[in-house]
């Protein structure tokens, strides 16, 4: 008999025994923090337990003599039977981490044998270990400096909670049972379904938080007219008055949540409400024109999954997965695709199309304008290729100014689903790419700053940070690091329009070479972003090489590198360029270029001509006329080995990423004319077209 305890977050929520070929279970009822009987673990079970650890006991102990047999040897590199791919990690021998495969099955090997299993995610880490061999694994970390679990699960009821309009919002709330006092509260709101959440969060009440879940407004349960973050700011504000009125909460009150979940909470803080203590900000979504749906004044494609999803008042994640994407993206006019592909109308799809820039209805759901109320302390977690990562940015900017012990922020090599896998359409990480210690600094910081416990956070250092290319965890006391110089690289090219790649570099002093480079832009035929819009992530890295030997994708390349050179920060691109349109778009790209040829995506920018001297109005071009574009990239931490290129490129769409213009200045929703633009990019010592680059010294 062997028994193994199945862990989230550092509470044991399952003991697996092993009796010959027979697998039983025992599970901990979260209500009443007591355990059922033992009974056989059928698979239908396991299957479930699969589903919400991302481990799956049966399949587990299915492969156990695999694992034994081939992870004992001296190999760095092991491949399975069924194609699975372990490596071993560098820093710590005895751990082999899964490869290309999201929601990874980690294996601690111990005494020639494999003693634990691990599988992180951006909310949870979950462990299945042998009794006795917890020391190995993350669950040793939840012995010391946080709050114990030792209460059970008490929901209170569901609740109508009345805004200031008169709507109502359908809202749950459990508290931890045993307790005889008021508890600080952890507050989540989502467009998802409050049922989505309901066990996701249980291990902060068993460790002595309420935790209130509501329906957004117009979403699942609650009642009122759903638009994409309208009102948010609102009603987190009448939320968190309803909390604190009640007896059980203590008046201190946090947030968590990802994506849409994290939005809410800026939006709530920037109402400057003084019960909101704490925000775990996690891949947060950002404002319209800087983030989404409107990303630069273009209008992102990439997100016509999301919102298919949502629309209808349930969350239809199924919506999300189709094999005619590429056909959707070009249905024209833009603002009937709903209509077409999902056969029927989204209102707020609709609501969109009628704001082409930055009015009064974009700037009402802009949390990053209310920068003086949001006092709130903030963690911050994200990623290099989060296809949200420009609201993260905002967010930086909001905390900026914080002292040291209100802010901390962790910056990973991560998607949108952050904290999920080591390797991103075909681009590797490090095997210490994951981290198993996300949970664990959640609850520290809850602990710290909603009960006052001492719990070291002073102690550690502001920011953590991963470097792509050297792939290590590095720390700053602020983002970003102050230990940067700025230095310019200068487009350079012949003025031939047909110029090869040869010809166009990137250099550290400007030459000039001719007056320009020429590209002829067609938005019938746009330039491919490589992406897979049914997965819902529009940041991710790939390998570009190409997409960049099209006509119009104007390529710059540094000389080979005679020594590492790590960029960290956002860059900013300064581009002097003319378009015989009135209109058109403005997309580039870093690239990292090896030995072999291969150009992976490191980070983009994207601006709508018309919006080059502000989001709030449009000036369509003289057509001819040279114009200064500043554009600023997403984040990154990257280290350019020595000979490898800096690669910079330039064109004018990225499908499906964002809708391509169609360079008629005419309203982009309505409009199904296209016309074929003519595009000049400058590099003269008037026109410096240039890069800006933040190296690490």
């Amino acid at each position: 008999m062997t028994n193994y305890h199945l862990y989230r977050s550092g509470i044991h929520e399952a003991t697996i025994e092993r009796i010959d070929e027979i697998i039983f279970i025992s599970e901990r009822d979260v209500n009443r923090n007591s355990w059922s009987e033992k009974r056989v673990l059928k698979e239908e079970e396991a299957i479930r337990l699969g589903s919400f650890y991302q481990i799956n006991p049966i399949n587990v102990f299915n492969q156990f003599a695999e694992f034994q047999e081939k992870l004992i040897t001296d190999e760095q590199e092991v491949c399975l039977s069924n194609g699975s791919l372990y490596q071993r990690h560098e820093e710590e021998q005895e751990l082999w981490v899964q490869r290309k495969q999201k929601f990874p099955l980690d294996i601690v090997m111990k005494d020639q044998e494999p003693v634990a299993f691990i599988s992180p995610t951006r909310v949870n880490c979950h462990v299945l270990v042998k009794e006795g061999y917890e020391a190995y694994t993350p669950v040793d970390q939840w012995k010391r400096n946080v709050s114990p679990a030792r209460y059970g699960v008490r929901h209170i009821g569901s609740f109508r909670v009345k805004m200031r309009d008169g709507i109502h919002l359908a809202t749950d709330v459990w508290l931890p049972e045993g307790a005889d006092h008021a508890v600080p509260i952890i507050f989540i709101r989502t467009p998802y379904g409050k049922l989505l959440y309901e066990n996701v969060y249980n291990h902060f009440i068993k460790r002595g938080y309420g935790v209130v879940i509501q329906d957004t407004r117009g979403r699942q349960d609650s009642e009122g007219k759903w638009l994409p973050m309208s009102k948010e700011r609102e009603d987190g504000d009448d939320s968190l008055n309803w909390i604190a009125s009640n007896s059980w909460c203590d008046g201190n009150i946090g947030m968590i949540g990802a994506s849409y979940g994290g939005y809410v909470q800026w939006a709530a803080a920037a109402s400057g409400n003084p019960h909101l203590k704490a925000l775990i900000s996690i891949v947060t979504a950002g404002s319209p024109f800087i983030d989404i749906p409107r990303k630069g004044g273009a209008l992102v494609s990439g997100m016509l999954a999301w919102t298919f999803a949502m629309a209808e008042q349930t969350f239809n994640p199924e919506n999300m997965l189709r094999s005619d994407w590429d056909e959707v993206v070009k249905i024209r006019p833009i603002q009937d695709i709903p209509k077409i592909a999902l056969g029927r109308d989204i209102p707020f799809w609709n609501e969109w199309m009628e704001h082409a820039h930055e009015d009064d209805f974009w700037k009402d759901v802009n949390w990053s304008l209310h920068k003086k109320n949001i006092q709130a302390p903030a963690m911050i977690v994200s990623g290099w290729y989060d296809d949200n990562g420009m609201g993260t940015t905002e967010a930086l900017e909001i905390v900026a100014d914080f002292k040291p012990a209100d802010k901390k922020v962790i910056l990973g090599p991560w998607m949108h689903d952050a904290n999920t896998t080591r390797d991103i359409q075909g681009v590797p990480l490090g095997n210490n790419a994951l981290r198993y210690d996300l949970d664990y600094r959640y609850q520290q910081w809850f602990d710290c700053k909603l009960k006052g416990l001492d719990v070291q956070l002073s102690d550690e250092p502001v920011v953590e940070y991963y470097i792509t290319g050297e792939n290590k965890w590095t720390q700053a006391s602020s983002w970003p690091p102050n230990e940067v110089a700025w230095t310019k690289l200068y487009v350079a090219g012949n003025g031939e329009a047909d110029s090869s790649i040869d010809n166009r570099t990137l250099v550290s002093s400007l030459e000039v070479q001719g007056d320009y480079v020429e590209y002829v832009y067609d938005p019938k035929h746009p330039a491919p972003h490589l992406i897979d819009i049914s997965e819902n992530e529009i940041g991710v890295p790939a390998d570009y090489q190409e997409v960049e030997k099209r006509d119009d994708v104007l390529v710059f390349s540094s000389d080979p590198l005679q020594e590492p050179m790590t960029v960290v920060g956002d860059l900013v691109v300064k581009l002097f360029a003319s378009s015989s349109a009135k209109d058109t778009d403005w997309i580039v790209r870093l690239t990292d270029v090896d030995a072999s040829g291969r150009s992976i995506k490191l980070t983009d920018g994207v601006l709508r001509a018309r919006y080059r001297n502000g989001f709030d109005h449009e000036e369509l071009l003289e057509p001819g006329k040279v114009e200064e574009y500043t554009i600023r990239t997403t984040k990154l931490a990257h280290t350019f080995k020595k000979g490898h290129r800096i690669r910079f490129t330039i064109t004018s769409s990225a499908d499906p990423f964002i809708f391509p213009n169609h360079n008629t200045g005419r309203d982009p929703a309505t409009d199904t004319e296209t016309e074929i633009a003519i595009q000049r990019v400058y590099h003269t010592k008037d026109y410096p077209t240039h890069i800006e680059l933040p190296i690490l010294l």
